[in-house]
């Protein structure tokens, strides 16, 4: 146990030091920690709601400040490249991002295509049985990445290393509420970047 904590603090830190520089980026963040967790709340109550509040809310927002507000040059409190930074991420980097986002905003057409997904759904017959069978296939989506990463992960570095992951992934709303709530104080004192002073 103390060897899966220490990993997941190295895992937890080298995010926030390598991907989290920007107080906006830090401040969406927050802002979408917040909706995920209202997503969890809502995930077996309502479907579409958390689907919704999952996807549109929480990610669209933490993936704008990722490809938007984050610096793409060199490192100085690292010493490292975008690039370098990249090639090491244990999650999903920018590149694997844009292919999980693709999949994510195409699937609605597969399922107008596909109405029934290939014999996994009962068909829709109207627009919120449509919306109902996109939200469960959001939410598999969601699901299926986390898993597909840990399982990459456990063959690329350790089981340990993709356990660790994992719970990384499915803790962070509470971790970046803790790390961030700050930050939109820091933006509006015109504070855009952090020290990254270890935590």
């Amino acid at each position: 146990m103390t060897k899966f904590l220490t990993e997941l603090k190295q895992q937890r830190w080298d995010d926030h030091r390598y991907y989290h520089h920007s107080r906006i980026n830090q401040s969406l963040h927050l802002f979408s920690a917040c909706c995920f967790l209202m997503t969890y709340f809502l995930v077996f109550r309502s479907p579409v709601s958390a689907a919704i509040t999952g996807w549109f809310l929480a990610m669209i927002s933490r993936q704008i400040g990722h490809f938007f507000f984050e610096p793409k040059g060199y490192d100085d409190e690292n010493e490292a490249t975008h690039e370098y930074k990249e090639s090491i991420k244990v999650g999903y980097n920018l590149r694997r991002k844009i292919v999980l986002l693709s999949v994510w905003a195409l699937s609605p057409i597969v399922l107008i295509v596909k109405p029934n997904l290939f014999g996994l759904l009962s068909p829709h017959t109207d627009i919120y049985q449509f919306m109902h069978n996109v939200a469960v296939t959001w939410i598999c989506i969601g699901i299926g990445a986390v898993l597909f990463r840990m399982v990459q992960l456990f063959m690329q570095a350790s089981i340990m290393t993709g356990l660790a992951w994992a719970t990384k992934i499915i803790t962070d709303p509470l971790h970046d509420l803790k790390l961030y709530w700050k930050a939109p104080l820091y933006v509006l004192r015109g504070d855009l970047y952090d020290p990254m002073i270890a935590r």
